[in-house]
């Protein structure tokens, strides 16, 4: 397996979580999406939506993170990152795409680059932006966990696709100071996952092409 992603990327984290969860190993390619070295070639020749993660697996290319991670599970079942039943599936889901659909599009690179470039917006009032639309996001994420039976982690006791998410959210969301106060049930699945080992090494802090 290739993951062709970059550092940073929050999305890319999901998927690299995933694998170390799974025991997977895989090539670690990096993109440096923030020169835009997914719009150029050779990735941009490889990658339809010229966005990361992309898996290179068995001569087939996957794309977009949630898709990449619940092929994952399909093919690699243990340890699941989905419950058995429907009902605990749809739940989990639920929590994932609040952050994958709900906070991240509005917050990601391309996003921020475009409020500064093209509309003029200072840099406080980027950050601003992010802030706000990760905090309401935050609180409904708490929200949703907080109609849940108590957990280790978002959802159930082992870490789940919701985790897989929520990590590299709360990491993006210390870079820009975001407010995390009255957010325990979030924060209490957050500090379960980094203490284990493959949220460890899926990290930033851990990728090759990290930059200090």
């Amino acid at each position: 397996m290739k993951l062709h992603n970059y550092f940073r990327s929050s999305a890319s984290f999901r998927v690299r979580i995933a694998l170390e969860l799974k025991g997977l190993s895989y090539e670690y390619i990096p993109v440096h999406i923030a020169k835009g070295d997914h719009k150029k070639p050779p990735y941009a020749e490889l990658s339809a939506d010229t966005l990361v993660p992309m898996l290179e697996i068995d001569g087939e290319k996957l794309s977009q993170s949630m898709a990449i991670i619940e092929y994952l599970d399909e093919k690699h079942p243990t340890p699941a990152l989905l419950p058995a039943d429907a009902l605990g599936r749809a739940k989990v889901r639920a929590l994932a795409q609040s952050i994958a659909c709900e906070i991240h599009p509005i917050n990601n690179l391309r996003v921020l680059k475009y409020l500064v470039r093209e509309l003029k917006v200072d840099e406080e009032a980027k950050n601003t932006w992010y802030r706000h639309w990760c905090r309401e996001g935050l609180e409904a994420f708490e929200r949703q966990l907080n109609q849940l039976p108590p957990s280790t982690y978002c959802y159930g006791n082992t870490p789940t696709l919701a985790d897989c998410c929520l990590v590299p959210q709360i990491f993006n969301a210390r870079r820009f100071d975001v407010n995390f106060d009255g957010l325990p049930r979030t924060m209490a699945a957050f500090d379960a996952c980094m203490a284990l080992p493959a949220f460890q090494k899926a990290q930033p802090s851990a990728c090759p092409d990290n930059e200090a």
